[in-house]
Parts: C-alpha cells; sequence; structure tokens
C-alpha cells in the first residue's frame, strides 16, 4: 500500500503551492484579514497530506501484521492496538471534516448556570465547569475564568469561560442546552437518589474584526467589589464590571482581573460575542431554536443524561449516543459525543441542501 490512501495527494499538493504563490506576492502582508485567511486555509491543506501520510504508513504496518498472522505469528494483540488506533485517527478526521461551519473555527465562550435545587445543582454546575476546563486541557486549549459565582455551601451559581483553541466553538456548540445528573447526594445523610439540572450556552468569541454596533447610550456599567477567592487585591477594590445591554437586556460580568478597566475590556468582548450570537439566533429562528438556556433547567428539556446510580451510563437524548464509563466523560472526555452531534447535524442539513437545489 502506498501513500495517498483515502485523500488526493496532487490535487492538495497543487492547492498549496497555490496558496504559496497567494503568499508570496508583494504587500501580501499588509492585508491582515487575507494573510489570515490564507494562512489558515494553507494549514487545513498541510494536515491533510500529513493525515494521508500517517493513514497511509498505518495500513501499511496492518497489511504486514495480517500477513504476519497469515503466516501463524502470534501477532492478535499489536494488531488489535494498530485497528484501534487507525480507528482513532479516522474519527478525529471525521471530526475535522465535519467543522465548516462559518464561525466553527472561533474560541468558545461557555457559561453555565445551575438550576433549581439550591446545593445539588449548584454542586452539578461546579462539576461541569470541571469537565469542561478537563476537555480543553486534553486538547491542549487554554481556558480563563472570566467570572465565577460562588454557591452558599458548595458548587457554583454561575461560571463563564473563554476556551481557546482551533474550532473551540465548532466542537462545543452542541453543548448549548440542559445538562441532567442522577446520583446519590453527597449533601443528603439519608443517601437518597437525586436528580439535578444546570444550562450551559456557548457562543463563538467574536473576533475584532467582526463589527458589532455597541452604542454607549444602550449600556449600563456598573462596577463592584469582587467576590470569592481572590485574596485581598481582588476584594479591596471594585475592580468587578457588570455590563446591562439595555436594547436585549443582556448581561455580562467579569471580575477575574485585578484591574478594572482589564475585567472592563473582557466584559465588553464577551458582550460582543453575545450580541453577535444573538444576531445569528434572529436569522436561524426559523430553523431552530439555538437558546436552548430558554427551556426550564427541568425534567424533559435536557439534551444529555448523566446517570451514576442506580447505574452508570451518559445519553445524549438528540443522537441516542450512550457511554457506559460516565466517569470518563466528567473527567473531559467528551470527544466520542461531541463527534456524534456532529454527524447528526451533517445528516440534518444534507437533506435540506438538497432541497434547495
Amino acid at each position: 500500500m502506498t501513500s495517498g490512501c483515502i485523500f488526493d495527494p496532487p490535487a492538495l499538493k497543487q492547492q498549496l503551492t497555490a496558496l504559496d504563490a497567494q503568499a508570496s506576492v508583494p504587500d501580501f502582508w499588509n492585508d491582515p484579514a487575507r494573510s489570515q485567511s490564507v494562512n489558515r486555509a494553507r494549514k487545513r491543506v498541510q494536515e491533510l497530506l500529513d493525515d494521508d501520510r500517517r493513514l497511509a504508513g498505518s495500513l501499511d504496518d496492518l497489511e504486514a501484521l495480517f500477513e504476519l498472522a497469515r503466516e501463524g505469528e502470534p501477532v492478535a494483540g499489536e494488531l488489535r492496538r494498530e485497528l484501534d488506533q487507525l480507528r482513532a485517527a479516522l474519527d478525529n478526521i471525521e471530526t475535522r471534516t465535519l467543522l465548516g461551519g462559518e464561525h466553527d473555527a472561533l474560541n468558545a465562550i461557555l457559561t453555565i448556570h445551575p438550576g433549581a435545587g439550591g446545593t445539588e445543582s449548584q454542586d452539578w454546575a461546579e462539576m461541569l465547569l470541571r469537565m469542561y476546563t478537563r476537555w480543553a486541557e486534553r486538547r491542549g486549549f487554554k481556558t480563563t475564568l472570566n467570572d465565577r459565582q460562588e454557591g452558599e455551601e458548595a458548587g457554583i451559581k454561575s461560571a463563564t469561560v473563554t476556551i481557546e483553541g482551533e474550532y473551540a466553538y465548532g466542537l462545543l456548540q452542541s453543548e448549548t442546552g440542559v445538562h441532567r445528573l442522577v446520583r446519590i447526594s453527597p449533601f443528603d445523610q439519608a443517601k437518597r437518589r437525586h436528580t439535578s439540572f444546570a444550562s450551559v450556552f456557548v457562543s463563538p468569541e467574536i473576533d475584532d474584526r467582526i463589527q458589532i454596533d455597541i452604542r454607549d447610550e444602550d449600556l449600563r456599567i456598573d462596577t463592584f467589589r469582587a467576590g470569592g477567592k481572590g485574596g485581598q487585591h481582588v476584594n479591596m477594590t471594585d475592580s468587578a464590571v457588570r455590563i446591562v445591554h439595555l436594547p436585549t437586556n443582556i448581561v455580562v460580568q467579569c471580575q477575574n482581573e485585578r484591574s478594572q478597566h482589564k475585567n472592563k475590556d473582557q466584559a465588553m468582548k464577551i458582550l460582543r460575542s453575545r450580541l453577535y450570537e444573538h444576531e445569528l439566533a434572529k436569522r436561524r429562528a426559523l430553523a431552530q431554536q439555538v437558546e436552548d438556556t430558554k427551556l426550564d433547567i427541568d425534567f424533559g428539556s435536557q439534551i444529555r443524561s448523566y446517570v451514576l446510580q442506580p447505574y452508570q451510563m451518559c445519553k445524549d437524548t438528540r443522537t441516542k449516543f450512550e457511554v457506559g464509563d460516565v466517569n470518563r466523560v466528567l473527567d473531559g472526555d467528551l470527544d466520542a459525543l461531541l463527534h456524534a452531534w456532529l454527524v447528526l447535524r451533517r445528516a440534518q442539513a444534507t437533506p435540506a441542501a438538497a432541497a434547495e437545489r
């Protein structure tokens, strides 16, 4: 077996040559938007070529192992490992091919709110925050905690985190909605089973080049003393910032930085992202409901269930995809669930695209 196992290397090499030619013209770097677009395209083409080379090598290795197996050599264990690695590589490549949405390549801003239930749901909200943070760490993404409101006894009342990495929004956009947890409560002395709910909302971090018209007269900006952890430098001054966009009633706040100025800049960035997503949601309103946070955070509205008792299972109610090891999911192993949703999105989009033609 030789290279070019599932792609078309000659065509990809021609694309790479054409992109290099664009990058070599005079004044190429004077247009940041164009240069970044070309560089992103070049990176994608180079990744496909690298994938093709790696997959071709894996297929060659498998062919050699099958030949050894036919000759009676004890290579079953090695053969199984190679097949598992190849399957994982193909799933990863398929996931990247599914990320072709307009904003999929952007960073993500993720907000978590507990449902009714006090300490139980607040603890569940913190578990979700840890899950997404661990997922980002697994991928080498950067996380910035913009705002965190501590629960009264445990957990959190809300949290907003920015996740920076390639296709962070495209991968995480499916997480918007209500998440349900079933477990034996650590806060119940009778050790009874409890059901908790929390909502997640994900929006793209909009690039500064995209213009969002935010008028000063449409904003109410409040400053206050930051609470929670952080030491005296956080708590002694009114460094935290809350911004209300009056026409839409969108509220954002940031208290992570010592400087009020830095907190305001970060809050404005989050507001810009929320407003952009708000406009996108209005345009998509006839096709689908994006803002799942409008649903009650209660029974029947969840997009995914995480069951720890009386059995262990994580099930996505949209894709019907199930994972038996729910603790692995809660530790950040979300890729299979995210991949299943991307496959569903493509399947749902295909008939609509065909109808338009």
